[in-house]
């Protein structure tokens, strides 16, 4: 008798129909007769063989690690797919080096331009400075010329020069106004995070625009959802169920530079990036198993 039998048989054993036992595990009826039927192609993962038939073991009263250590041999490994991944992922990257290598080699002679051209400007305009402090030391002034002629008798001359002195003295508002610290304006703000669909599919890629500092991915169940994030590296931050309560969870991927999310049912799991509202590549109405990649574009706009 196989693992799906096993199941199958304890399910009607104790009388559970197909429709409660979707309503006991949360996982669609579907599923649940792919399991009996071993039809484990049918999953959205390898890795959902082993969760499903856990929670289908448990909800009808099996032991679900000594079933699942029985039938070791018949239950696919979550091991192989991660495996063709990361290998895709790896040559993808060895494929894209020389060309990046070749683009930064091609840039030093502009830049040495650039460099040279900035250095002559600089040499002309310290000459040039050089020459007016030589003219302007040249001019001496005749102090017989600022001699002052002023007739006898005029009394108001004094009045006009007080008036002059005080109209020409700066008022509080214009030493406030030229005294101002540019510093003290306001920033502009920081460019808002966005995310843009690069890539359609099976497994759909987004660019991750402007992330800031920080990197925080905010996950909102409305029911019991499995859902899985790991790099590119094969380092797992959450593969397991989210439970309503346990929810808003916050998880930190500062400092990643790609990301792969694998949703079990994206109408019940909401997701914000830095705050933004991540839309999903189709529209959860449609496809409840939605993966995809975040390439995280660490350079700001």
């Amino acid at each position: 008798m196989g693992i799906g039998a096993r199941l199958k048989e304890a399910r009607e054993e104790k009388d559970i129909s197909l429709e409660s036992l979707q309503d006991l595990t949360k996982i669609q009826r579907r599923y649940l007769i792919a399991i009996e039927e071993e039809n484990f192609s049918i999953l959205p993962g390898k890795f959902y063989a082993r969760a499903f038939i856990k929670e289908y073991a448990n909800a009808v009263g099996l032991d679900a690690n000594e079933l699942l250590e029985e039938y070791k041999e018949d239950i696919p490994s979550p091991d192989e797919e991660s495996t063709v991944q990361y290998t895709r992922i790896s040559r993808s990257r060895k494929e894209n080096s020389p060309a990046k290598n070749s683009q930064i080699f091609s840039l030093i002679p502009t830049i040495i331009v650039i460099l040279l051209v900035i250095g002559i400007v600089f040499a002309a305009w310290w000459f040039f400075q050089q020459s007016n402090a030589t003219n302007d030391d040249d001019l001496v002034e005749d102090p017989e010329d600022n001699e002052i002629y002023r007739p006898e008798g005029n009394v108001n001359n004094d009045t006009d020069e007080e008036e002059a002195t005080e109209d020409d003295e700066p008022t509080q508002d214009e030493e406030t106004e030229e005294g101002s610290d540019p510093e003290e304006q306001e920033e502009e703000p920081a460019a808002e995070t966005e995310l843009i669909l690069t890539e359609e599919g099976e497994v759909a890629e987004f660019d991750l625009i402007n992330p800031g500092e920080e990197l925080i991915f905010t996950f909102e169940a409305e029911d019991r959802i499995w859902f899985s994030v790991e790099n590119d590296e094969g380092e797992s931050f959450f593969a397991t169920f989210l439970e309503p309560d346990d929810s808003p969870m916050d998880i930190d991927l500062t400092g990643e530079d790609r990301i792969y999310f694998n949703i079990g049912y994206s109408p019940n799991l909401n997701i914000t990036v830095n705050g933004v509202e991540f839309e999903y590549p189709v529209d959860p109405s449609e496809k409840d198993v939605q993966r995809f990649w975040i390439n995280v574009n660490q350079e700001t706009e």
